[in-house]
């Protein structure tokens, strides 16, 4: 069916035909600022890549990034009216698991525009469980804003931060630009300073143009698209004046400490006066240090009450870079040719797998061939997202964010070009550059773009269909399930012969369960959920182990001696080297089957069978007859590793969660004792306004069910976020206990 009405148009109107049927029976929302008529997405400016601005909104679990992105396409004129994230009914967040829980599970992306820029938005999730869907979004955006407090540091992203809910009774600018200082480890320019406070928060003061804004009207019946702009005035509230000739010093002296040619203007040309510098060299001098990633800027407001949005909109054009303007030194090579790196893929009921590309350089166009370094592929159509609507489009340049069907094996991380003859021209320019250096300054010749680094699982659990006739519809689903997300790991326990989830946590298992249940119609059963442990040794050791086999008519014949050492205890990783002797004897084909077998080891430790880390294998002799296969080179290898591993002495070590809990100081008390009991270890108790913060590191193991507890021994007032901190060893009883455990003695 096709229907000739902008899809936005379409969704709000049905929405507010229900929304008015639902008023005769009791009052929901006012929806008396219903725009007469919205954009179309074919309406989006198409510019010059200078303003294209590809952007992400982070922060933590219910900070307002959702509502902050309803409000962006709202006042950029392409919903009709506000979502709201407790009724279910934004544009983000349209999984049903979403809606039902009222937090973001799945990054989503949006593209619309903002006075002749072009903006590719993408809101991700905060919760932890969702790591790989912020970790990918952050590979392929130019700038973000952050809404309160994430870590942008490892992706070299220059941000914009705005501090939300600048309305609640708790909120405290000064408590804020030091949670950046001390949390995010960046430099907060500050700005705007509020108007008013708490309930009484009606606007902002640009103190770089010293420009007052004011929304005035009740939340419940005015949009916030109309605001009072006006010059701050010497009869304005004297406080405010001298708060923002205090705030505005602060600001051009934070600026011209960063920037030295903001300096050398203030004391050539401004010398008498630092305040009469333009309102436009101020912002300049701020866009260059925003670019070097050397300040945030700063800004603030109220997301759900309609004020502030507009002045951030404005902060993300000026300050953030356009694509041109990061440095991406692999694409130069490919010069106008496509080059696109694929960063996030969803199945579609009617149109396959969808695959997110975002464009580094040339163009896409729809019906064409393109190249995967991995993978062949030609891609039938182009889509422009908007969530989980999305339009056709032609073709599309450098910079932009783009849908594509078509790509049916391309997974998370795959790089794209246009031909295998444009990346062999790539590869000849790359070599050609790195032979014009010196041997100490030359560049890898690799054409893949870097792509996501996925966190390893941290909980797994067993998962059965109700029949075995329903078997290969489970894997089927669950193939589609990893493609999309990474972080999903399926394998099969080689001794009981199950299929395993391994996932980031208990509501990402949660999730993945319910899916499968409502987009493939399986009913599954899962198993009780365990912790992903992990293993090391406690000294070094050495074994020998000889591997003698007839197959058919062949005799295979390997002598392995190895050693194995034990690292740092902050190494996480594995290491395998090669006596030089060993090394210079063994022909390439051995050296990797040896290489094999000790990684396969690697996998499954001697203690209880997790994955092995912070160990080193040095192989000392290695001796075979001819006719050997490699695969039983491997095979002598492994055996031999799982000796050296015994002998050294298995040590488990268990996830540990750094746990911070906000709750009110009367509740404080038995927050402790539980965690005393949880074998968790107080770090610190601050003080943040009327409640305390009590930060912790806890073993995964004890945090099941937290939510509950914590909801019961506070009446609901505390809230709570985890995350990974690191793998540390089991003291010996735990230990024992586990041991136990896991041999279904106790």
């Amino acid at each position: 069916m096709h229907l000739n009405v902008p899809f936005p148009i379409l969704r709000w109107s049905i929405r507010h035909l229900m929304t008015r049927s639902s008023q005769t029976c009791s009052w929901r929302r006012n929806y008396s600022f219903y725009r007469d008529e919205v954009k179309s997405l074919r309406a989006v400016v198409n510019p010059d890549i200078s303003k294209i601005r590809n952007i992400g909104i982070m922060a933590h679990i219910d900070a307002g990034k959702t509502t902050t992105t309803e409000r962006m396409l709202y006042f950029s004129g392409y919903t009709r009216a506000f979502g709201d994230v407790d009724d279910g009914d934004t544009v983000t967040d349209y999984m049903a698991q979403e809606r039902e829980r009222g937090i973001t599970i799945q990054s989503a992306a949006v593209t619309f525009d903002w006075k002749d820029h072009r903006i590719n938005l993408i809101d991700t999730p905060g919760h932890v469980d969702f790591t790989l869907e912020v970790e990918r979004a952050l590979r392929v955006l130019d700038g973000l804003f952050v809404v309160k407090i994430i870590n942008h540091k490892k992706h070299k992203i220059p941000c914009v931060c705005f501090l939300n809910k600048m309305d609640k009774p708790a909120a405290s600018l000064r408590y804020s630009l030091d949670s950046i200082k001390t949390k995010l480890k960046a430099n907060p320019i500050l700005l705007q300073i509020p108007i008013g406070s708490r309930k009484s928060f009606t606007g902002l003061v640009d103190l770089i143009t010293r420009q007052k804004m004011t929304w005035q009207g009740s939340s419940l019946t005015y949009d916030g698209h109309a605001f009072e702009t006006s010059a701050l005035q010497p009869s304005d509230d004297p406080d405010v004046l001298q708060a923002v000739s205090e705030a505005r010093a602060t600001l051009i002296e934070q600026v011209a400490d960063l920037d030295d040619d903001f300096a050398e203007l203030l004391l050539g040309q401004y010398s008498e006066s630092f305040d009469a510098v333009p309102a436009g060299k101020l912002q300049e001098a701020l866009r260059k240090v925003t670019l070097a990633r050397k300040g945030v800027p700063v800004l603030c407001g109220s997301s759900l009450k309609n004020k502030g949005v507009q002045p951030l909109l404005d902060a993300i054009t000026a300050y953030l870079p356009a694509p041109n303007e990061r440095n991406h030194d692999l694409v130069r090579w490919y010069k106008d040719d496509l080059c696109a790196l694929a960063f996030k893929v969803v199945h579609d009921k009617q149109r396959g797998p969808l695959v997110f590309v975002r464009i580094y350089s040339g163009s896409m166009k729809a019906q064409s061939a393109v190249y995967n370094i991995n993978r062949n592929g030609t891609m039938s159509r182009l889509l422009l997202p908007f969530a989980d609507q999305h339009i056709e489009i032609p073709s599309l340049s450098a910079g932009n964010i783009v849908l594509t069907v078509g790509l049916k094996q391309t997974v998370t991380g795959d790089t794209i070009v246009s031909s295998k003859a444009s990346a062999a021209a790539a590869v000849r320019r790359a070599q050609q550059e790195a032979e014009s250096k010196s041997s100490s300054q030359r560049e890898s010749s690799s054409l893949v773009l870097a792509g996501v680094e996925v966190p390893e699982p941290v909980f797994f659990c067993s998962i059965e269909p109700p029949t075995l006739a329903k078997q290969a519809d489970l894997e089927h689903a669950l193939n589609c399930l990893q493609r999309e997300d990474p972080s999903l790991k399926v394998r099969i326990d080689p001794d009981s012969g199950q299929t395993i989830l391994c996932g980031m946590g208990e509501l990402h298992i949660e999730i993945i369960h319910d899916r499968i249940k409502r987009e493939y119609n399986i009913e599954t059963h899962l198993g009780p959920l365990q912790v992903a442990y992990r293993e090391t040794i406690l000294q070094s050791a050495t074994a020998t182990d000889t591997l003698d086999r007839t197959l058919g008519e062949k005799r295979h014949v390997v002598t392995v001696e190895l050693a194995v050492h034990a690292l740092m205890e902050s190494s996480t990783s594995c290491d395998v080297t090669f006596e030089e002797e060993v090394k210079t004897q063994l022909p390439a084909v051995v050296r990797q089957a040896v290489e094999n077998g000790v990684q396969s080891a690697y996998l499954q430790g001697p203690v209880l069978g997790f994955p092995v880390e912070g160990v080193k294998t040095v192989i000392q002799h290695v001796s075979l007859e001819p006719g050997t296969s490699a695969a039983m080179v491997s095979a002598c290898v492994s055996r031999c590793m799982l000796k050296a591993l015994k002998l050294a002495g298995g040590q488990v070590l268990e996830p540990v969660m750094a746990l911070e809990v906000t709750v009110g100081e009367e509740y404080l008390s038995p927050v402790l004792a539980d965690l005393a009991q949880r074998r968790g270890t107080i770090c610190d108790i601050q003080s943040r306004q009327e409640n305390k913060v009590l930060l912790a590191t806890v073993p995964l193991a004890e945090m099941m069910g937290y939510s509950t507890v914590l909801r019961t021994l506070t009446s609901g007032n505390a809230t709570f976020s985890l995350e990974l901190s690191s793998y540390e060893p089991m003291n010996t009883q735990e230990q024992n206990i586990l041991l136990n455990k896991m041999a279904g003695l106790a």
